[in-house]
């Protein structure tokens, strides 16, 4: 065992205690579990004592909650949950730095980066052109592009908004389903439409919809366009073939930026299909002003069982070898 420490902290009287523990101290004793120090709170001061390196560890996350607090940032079980883990990997970055990015400021609605890997997702998307960003379900791919794309839109960087799917789903035979394409993937998009009606609210939606501000449309209608001052979200990217990415990629426009998510440990294609998604790397990762964000279990922002679910599917897929029908 190693030496041990304790440290005194002394809170600023204009910071309510409660704002840092939590109600009943529900943090503190968050904070006690993962670091395995003993805390005591008295008055506005915090005494910890334990290992020396864990106490060293948990000092830091005080003064990183005590930041965010500066800042005017609420501290939530979730953002706790990700400062004690940026703390405990030693992350250059802090987490104050993360939680204080806003990619959306629109009336009623802020919308952060919530890991690293996000805060760097949302950095690419502000410098670069095209950027692909792939990761695994929850880590807040689609959700951030379009937070960005709104923002873009409401500042005028654009003039359109335009997202696209694939028309592949899991298990789905969008043959046998009524009407024609559109109405076949619609209810695909429909947690496009989710997301888009959370941030802008029911009637600019919908007003930007009837404008045509806004469109929602299958892969399938981009072919033949060329498509200038928009923000281009293809979203499920992994179910693209090479050819259906090369005919997306090359309708950029003048004016135009293109976000392009998907999971590639989710394809529906067909066994002798090969994933676009899956190629498009290896393509165009030379190309200056192409960005790729590779997002993992630790950029899931979900339950935290989703993180360790997520985990166990790639440790057993690195067991076996890639996922079956796949198109390596």
């Amino acid at each position: 065992m190693g030496n041990t420490a304790e440290v005194k902290i002394v809170v600023p009287h204009s910071q309510p205690m409660v704002s840092l523990l939590g109600q009943e101290d529900r943090f503190l004793k968050v904070v006690e579990d993962a670091f395995g120090c003993r805390i005591v709170a008295r008055g506005n001061e915090i005494d910890i004592k334990g290992d020396a390196a864990e106490t060293e560890e948990c000092t830091r996350l005080f003064e990183e909650l005590l930041d965010l607090l500066d800042e005017g940032l609420v501290i939530t079980p979730e953002n706790l949950a990700i400062a004690i883990d940026m703390v405990k990997k030693g992350q250059d970055i802090k987490p104050t730095e993360v939680f204080k990015e806003a990619v959306l400021t629109a009336p009623g609605k802020m919308i952060r980066p919530k890991t690293v890997g996000q805060k760097r997702y949302v950095e690419l998307m502000r410098k670069s052109t095209i950027v692909f960003s792939i990761g695994p379900a929850g880590t807040g791919k689609t959700y951030l592009a379009l937070a960005y794309a709104v923002q873009c839109l409401l500042e005028r960087k654009v003039e359109r908004l335009i997202l696209t799917r694939p028309a592949v789903e899991a298990g789905e035979k969008l043959g046998f389903l009524p009407g024609d394409l559109y109405q076949k993937v619609d209810p695909y998009l429909r947690p496009l439409y989710d997301a888009l009606y959370e941030m802008l609210g029911a009637e600019r939606f919908h007003r930007m919809m009837d404008q045509g501000t806004i469109e929602v449309a299958p892969l399938a209608y981009m072919r033949g366009r060329t498509l200038n001052d928009s923000f281009i979200i293809l979203d499920e990217a992994q179910n693209t073939s090479p050819e259906q990415m090369k005919m997306f990629l090359t309708r950029l426009g003048f004016g135009s930026r293109a976000v392009i998510t998907g999971d590639v440990t989710q394809i529906d294609l067909p066994r002798e299909t090969k994933s676009g998604l899956k190629l498009v790397r290896d393509i165009l990762s030379d190309i200056e002003d192409v960005e790729f964000a590779i997002l993992d279990a630790s950029d899931v922002v979900r339950h935290k069982i989703v993180q360790q679910i997520v985990e166990a599917y790639k440790e057993y897929e690195s067991r076996r070898g890639s996922p079956p029908g796949r198109g390596d």
